[in-house]
């Protein structure tokens, strides 16, 4: 069986070293930071990007989008850009 979103947001949290959730939800900017910060985009410390900043870097660092525009980027992950980022982290 395919994993769902909330397992591959729970997988990708795990690899980044945050905590699983129970209940379905988005990123939170902390661990959209994590996320960055595993695929080598360094994050400030102190004040964080925007959720689009953080999330259209995501997408281009795993293959997903060609810049890192967050206003051409799109919203929240969709479940084939979780699973692109799920198999990123596992490289």
């Amino acid at each position: 069986m395919a994993p769902t979103v909330d397992d591959l947001r729970n997988e990708i949290r795990e690899s980044v070293g945050r905590y699983t959730r129970v209940e379905s939800t988005g990123f939170t900017k902390e661990a959209l930071a994590a996320i960055c910060g595993a695929l080598g985009y360094d994050v400030q410390k102190g004040s964080l990007p925007s959720k689009a900043v953080m999330r259209a870097e995501i997408r281009v660092r795993v293959g997903l989008a060609d810049d890192a525009d967050p206003d051409s980027a799109g919203g929240a992950f969709r479940k084939a850009d979780l699973e692109a980022i799920a198999e990123a982290l596992r490289d």
